[in-house]
């Protein structure tokens, strides 16, 4: 029994019908999620039961926007929709709906296993963690959130000397790797602008520029991957030669950030088109160099990176 079709129980049992007091406008503001999208969970998932008014329309109680609500937080932390949904089915106390400490980390301790195999070089077993990451949660965070979450601490660690060069690469290539398996099957939008992707010059750590390059395929955009090592003078060859209309250009490492945002400037000033500059690099630059840039400026947040497409 589900805990919707306990709540259905109780109003059939004496409690009284429950009383619909916001549309589905207000729901979908209170929630911050399409109405279109609510209607489509309700049909697949019947997590609830919105009462319906004498002209047909759905109409939601307190207790529906308080399971609604859950749901979404379970969603904006990692979990699929339907993930989401068998978690609350399997709870009988409404409690449960306030506070869950037993999954709110689940994405935090995952990672943190993760990286702990991947700096003791144990293949097999990352890639089984790697695998359990992708069953338990959407691709998007598991990429941007777990895989990225470890480039940037795997970063940090070899910059502080902390780890081998050897572990940055290992870690590098294994994650290379797997975010590359997923690309295969995003497809792309026509309409959309073509985008070049790459590493800035002399610029060697590519992770962070996958992690970005699958955030714009798995929105339609064509991209054309570039990766490290290729000198600055090939970049604005390419673009000429497939008719580019945004540079997406990484950089990781501080000593080469300059060459990064120059080539920047080149790109933009040559070619008149949009060009975003991102990574841990940039990340460091002081307030008077990003103020000097913001225009190029990426972010390094899914909703700095989302408010950057749409200026596009």
């Amino acid at each position: 029994m589900t805990y919707a079709t306990n709540i259905e129980k109780a109003g059939d049992a004496g409690m009284g019908e429950p009383q619909g007091k916001y549309n589905i406008k207000a729901v979908s503001n209170l929630l911050g999620i399409h109405a279109g999208t609510l209607r489509a969970w309700e049909r697949r998932y019947n997590m609830i039961e919105p009462v319906r008014n004498d002209a047909g329309h759905r109409l939601y109680t307190d207790e529906h926007v308080r399971i609604l609500k859950w749901i979404v937080n379970k969603v904006e932390n990692g979990f699929t929709i339907g993930q989401a949904v068998d978690l609350l089915n399997k709870q009988e106390e409404p409690a449960f709906i306030e506070h869950d400490p037993r999954y709110s980390n689940q994405m935090d301790l995952l990672k943190e296993q993760l990286l702990f195999e991947l700096l003791k070089f144990h293949e097999s077993k990352s890639n089984e963690l790697i695998d359990r990451a992708f069953s338990m949660f959407s691709t998007e965070k598991v990429l941007i959130h777990i895989l990225g979450g470890i480039m940037q601490e795997v970063g940090l660690k070899w910059e502080r000397g902390e780890i081998l060069t050897a572990h940055e690469h290992f870690v590098t290539s294994l994650l290379r790797t797997r975010i590359g398996m997923v690309f295969h099957s995003l497809p792309v939008n026509g309409f959309l602008p073509k985008v070049i992707c790459v590493c800035g010059p002399d610029d060697s750590h590519e992770i962070g520029l996958l992690i970005f390059t699958y955030f714009l395929k798995q929105r339609g955009y064509e991209t054309i991957y570039l990766g490290a090592g290729i000198p600055g003078e090939d970049v604005k060859k390419v673009v000429a030669e497939v008719d580019a209309k945004m540079v997406v250009i990484a950089s990781t490492i501080p000593a080469h950030r300059e060459k990064a945002v120059k080539l920047a400037d080149d790109i933009h000033q040559s070619n008149l088109i949009k060009v975003g500059l991102g990574g841990h690099a940039v990340d460091q630059m002081s307030r008077d160099e990003k103020l000097a840039c913001r225009e190029y400026l990426i972010g390094s947040s899914e909703t700095e990176w989302r408010e950057w497409l749409k200026e596009n």
